[in-house]
């Protein structure tokens, strides 16, 4: 771990050129180092116009100057903010200045995990500051802030919660046997424990969603060449973002486009034609193809509806991934478009069936359009949610199946502990590491 006893120094805003440029300091010695440069302690919480100066009394730069005194601070640190102009040397001029006053330069993340480490935010709410600038909708972005404020955090907390009170009325009669109650007849326990139960599949159906909304959804495409797989590309994307001709095999390597279907970020992988007997190039472009197919969350499997029904894919999918059948070019077969026997049929030249399809994406994604009430989660998060759910279900089992109360209250125990990471309750310091590590340097 970092030392939290240093102060530090990052700039906030991205490398560049920009109108504005901020500089942040944290820690200790801020309000000393904000003498050194300005002159003097600018007022609490008030946008204050400075000139910013090296140790020699030389400017840098004009700017607005914003003092944050501990604890009321995004850190719960001192805080400084310096707001300059945006050019590269004048940041980097800054920040020499500061660590010349004896800060040093911040880690990634180093500010969003002190005011984790100092309860200014939990630890789902600290990884929605990064979901909330990677947003790639405009819903995901509304989501991630929804989690930044708490919103997640609330429903976990409010989930532990029930159990911590099961927990206390199952230890209770354990530590109390001579009130001789029997669990299985308890209507009191087996009501809770039903509570828990709906709990529990409530916020896992949700967590799910935010973690579709977070990290997206990508579908690889695949069939025979000259099945309508890039044509199909170009419709759903709305451009000609792949060269569509008549010869077989015009697509030779990979194409990637990300599409917005009602708030959910899809990435369409188009690939190569499966065929035998390719050439040497197009050889290349199957083996990208058959790559990215194993790290598909679907997979779009496009049939030309004029040929007789391909029964198997003849390629290996992952564990999970669902395969969608396509049989594409109903405008030469007068096929009806949309969903029949669990097949879509579409025209990607006429763009019949189209809607069809895109319900059947969001299902394929487990994805409900939850308006307001939706928020951003993280694989971790949901990992969490299934473990402490099967510890759950394990102790309920074991209730029901020998009585024994002591099996129930452990795993109750396990369950809430699961829960407790989700927030940071309980947490080692590697994963620490590994989250705050996804942080830009100045957050």
């Amino acid at each position: 771990m970092t030392n939290l006893d240093d102060t530090i120094v990052a700039a906030a805003t991205p490398a560049g050129k920009g109108g504005i440029g901020v500089v942040r300091v944290s820690g200790r010695n801020t309000e000393c180092i904000a003498r050194a440069l300005l002159g003097s302690l600018p007022e609490p919480r008030h946008a204050t116009h400075r000139v910013f100066r090296e140790a020699q009394g030389e400017a840098i730069d004009a700017g607005i100057a914003l003092y944050f005194p501990a604890p009321a601070s995004f850190t719960g640190e001192s805080v400084l903010e310096l707001h300059g102009h945006g050019g590269p040397v004048v940041i980097s001029m800054l920040v020499d200045a500061v660590v010349a006053q004896g800060a040093r330069h911040a880690e990634p993340g180093e500010f969003s995990r002190r005011a984790f480490l100092n309860g200014k935010l939990d630890l789902a709410q600290a990884e929605a500051v990064v979901d909330l600038i990677g947003s790639g909708t405009e819903r995901a972005a509304r989501a991630a802030l929804r989690s930044l404020t708490g919103e997640f955090s609330r429903a976990v907390q409010g989930l532990a919660g029930q159990l911590v009170r099961v927990r206390m009325y199952v230890e209770a009669a354990i530590d109390f046997p001579e009130e001789e109650i029997d669990f299985l007849s308890d209507d009191a326990l087996r009501r809770r424990l039903e509570e828990c139960e709906a709990a529990f599949g409530a916020l896992l159906s949700q967590a799910n969603q935010g973690r579709v909304l977070r990290d997206g959804f990508q579908l690889v495409i695949v069939g025979k060449p000259n099945a309508g797989k890039s044509s199909l590309l170009n419709l759903l994307s709305g451009q000609e973002a792949a060269i569509v001709t008549e010869v077989a095999g015009t697509t030779r390597d990979i194409l990637r486009e990300t599409i917005n279907i009602d708030g959910l970020a899809v990435e369409l992988v188009d690939t190569a034609g499966l065929r035998e007997d390719p050439d040497r190039i197009e050889e290349e472009g199957i083996r990208r193809a058959r790559k990215a197919l194993g790290s598909a969350d679907a997979v779009l499997w496009i049939q030309d509806a004029g040929e007789p029904l391909q029964q198997a894919i003849g390629e290996e999918v992952p564990e999970g991934a669902e395969v969608i059948v396509v049989r594409n070019k109903i405008d030469v077969t007068n096929d009806a478009p949309g969903l029949a026997d669990n097949i879509l049929y579409v025209s990607a030249k006429t763009g019949a069936g189209i809607d069809a399809l895109q319900d059947r994406l969001r299902g394929a994604a487990g994805y409900r359009n939850l308006g307001e009430g939706a928020f951003t989660t993280r694989k971790r998060h949901v990992d969490a949610l299934r473990r402490a759910a099967e510890h759950f279900a394990a102790g309920r089992r074991a209730l029901e199946e020998t009585k024994a109360g002591e099996l129930l209250a452990e795993e109750l125990r396990l369950s809430h502990q699961a829960l407790a990471t989700i927030t940071g309750e309980v947490t080692a310091d590697d994963l620490l590491g590994r989250i705050f590590s996804e942080f830009c340097i100045g957050k």
